[in-house]
């Protein structure tokens, strides 16, 4: 393995979704560079396809793959790409994490086995085991609502003494271990915040970025929320803003978070086609809710009376 390589990732990274075509059988490759386009002209720090958001668990090796190209290609080093990897053995992460590695990515967000729960010790052993693989940073993918390992503040800086886990997505919903790593802890790891509705607690407690499935659907409020509360330290403009990002992301919170991102992004006339079975659409009923928050928002135009 090559010497290894830093990444400085801070701000809004993006949790991106994976486009399909109409009827879900294939990824719309045109979507996803308009996509790409779309957040990068809106300021957003980075790009993190392949998670939750881009729905990695139903794509087949030969688009997982190829779906991390695609937004690196797009992104062609204007901003980061921090490539998603989820599998459920140790050579499978190992072979996506060299792929994302060959193809460009700047980093690889890494989420550990999620079917049978690994152990501290196993999960060390799997941490260092792709670690060693690649040259590039991992950000651990804390998620235990989906992988069932909860990990308390100093296991967590533990794991950020393996060479190469350089940070953490923290979505574990957990904001006293989120401050514990934030107040005493970045020189071992750096947490980022991946819980949408703590956004605003996480940005404020220190965390130098945001991994936000929101952001994708209203970029230049997120872009403009991170400036005024990281970057401009302008409280009162910040709860301004969070207001809405708060409404926002406590209703994605409240639905299937992948339906109610795509269907956000039809909303705004930017469709991304539908989440993949077996997740179904959003009802009409939760669309039209979400139509009203974005329009209160103010991004949508108001209905005419």
């Amino acid at each position: 393995m090559s010497s290894r390589t830093k990444k400085d990732l801070r701000g809004i990274l993006v949790a991106v979704t994976t486009p399909f075509t109409e009827d879900g059988s294939a990824v719309d490759e045109a979507a996803l560079q308009r996509q790409v386009e779309r957040l990068v002209s809106a300021g957003v720090h980075g790009l993190v396809p392949t998670g939750t958001t881009g729905e990695f668990t139903t794509l087949s090796a030969a688009e997982y793959r190829r779906v991390i190209e695609l937004y690196v290609k797009g992104a062609d080093g204007r901003i980061p790409v921090v490539a998603g990897i989820g599998a459920l053995s140790t050579q499978g992460a190992i072979e996506l994490s060299q792929h994302a590695e060959t193809v460009g990515a700047d980093a690889v967000m890494l989420v550990p086995p999620f079917y049978d729960p690994l152990d501290f010790t196993t999960l060390k052993s799997f941490l260092s085991a792709v670690a060693g693989s690649i040259s590039i940073p991992i950000v651990y993918y804390n998620v235990p609502g989906a992988t069932g390992v909860k990990l308390g503040a100093e296991e967590i800086a533990e794991l950020g003494d393996i060479d190469g886990i350089d940070y953490l997505k923290d979505t574990s919903g957990d904001a006293v271990t989120l401050a514990d790593l934030l107040a005493s802890r970045t020189d071992r790891i750096k947490a980022f915040n991946g819980w949408d509705t703590l956004t605003f607690f996480g940005i404020a407690s220190g965390a130098e970025a945001s991994v936000w499935g929101t952001a994708g659907v209203v970029p230049e409020l997120a872009v403009e929320f991170w400036e005024a509360l990281a970057e401009k330290k302008d409280l009162d403009r910040a709860r301004e803003l969070w207001k809405h990002l708060w409404t926002i992301s406590d209703f994605l919170e409240s639905v299937n978070y992948v339906a109610g991102i795509k269907a956000g992004l039809e909303l705004i006339g930017e469709p991304v086609g539908p989440a993949r079975l077996p997740i179904l659409p959003l009802p009409a009923e939760d669309r039209e809710r979400f139509a009203g928050i974005l329009r209160n928002a103010g991004v949508l135009p108001a209905v005419a009376a």
